[in-house]
């Protein structure tokens, strides 16, 4: 990894992990050994670091897409809810929603890209969903934005309750969305 793509990485483990407010460039120099003064040549403002951070997310999330862009629309739902289970058994959060957590602290840089991750999301889901219902291989009554949104909402909660509670409830999670999405029998 290039050095700016180490200082990216300590920096979402710090935003996951504690929060954005909670790091400074010192603390992400004293972790990997190199000054602030190389932080601040790769990102002049710790704003400008957080949002090479969602970056890395979108682009990550765009290259799954891509990946499964030609499997069923089980197969894709599964990618995503893949990536929840990856977050849970890391012990991290979302980034969306740790960061949602300091929204009103936030750049407007920042805010406008967590948006446009969040929409990416949202609409990839969104899209699965609606393939699925045509395909008959999903059936659901509410709109399929809303039934995304709830998707999303759950296993986002999930990941971050199942450490309070029991790491089954997130395999219960996960199922009961799977389960819940195929056709009823008649």
């Amino acid at each position: 990894m290039t050095t700016r793509e180490v200082i990216v990485d300590k920096a979402d483990q710090y935003i996951r992990n504690k929060g954005y407010n909670a790091f400074s460039f010192k603390d992400i120099s004293n972790d990997i050994g190199i000054k602030t003064a190389s932080i601040h040549y790769h990102f002049p403002t710790k704003s400008d670091l957080g949002v090479a951070t969602i970056k890395e997310h979108i682009a990550r999330c765009e290259a799954l897409q891509e990946r499964v862009a030609n499997e069923s629309p089980l197969v894709k739902l599964e990618a995503f809810l893949d990536v929840q289970a990856q977050i849970k058994k890391e012990n991290k959060v979302c980034i969306v929603g740790s960061l949602a957590t300091d929204l009103n602290t936030l750049d407007d840089s920042i805010k406008a890209e967590l948006e446009k991750f969040a929409q990416l999301v949202l609409t990839w889901v969104t899209e699965i969903l609606i393939e699925g219902k045509e395909l008959k291989i999903f059936d659901f009554e509410m709109l399929p934005r809303t039934k995304a949104i709830m998707i999303i909402t759950n296993m986002v909660a999930i990941v971050q309750l199942s450490r309070l509670t029991n790491d089954s409830d997130f395999d219960l999670v996960r199922e009961t969305i799977l389960t819940e999405l195929r056709p009823k029998k008649q």
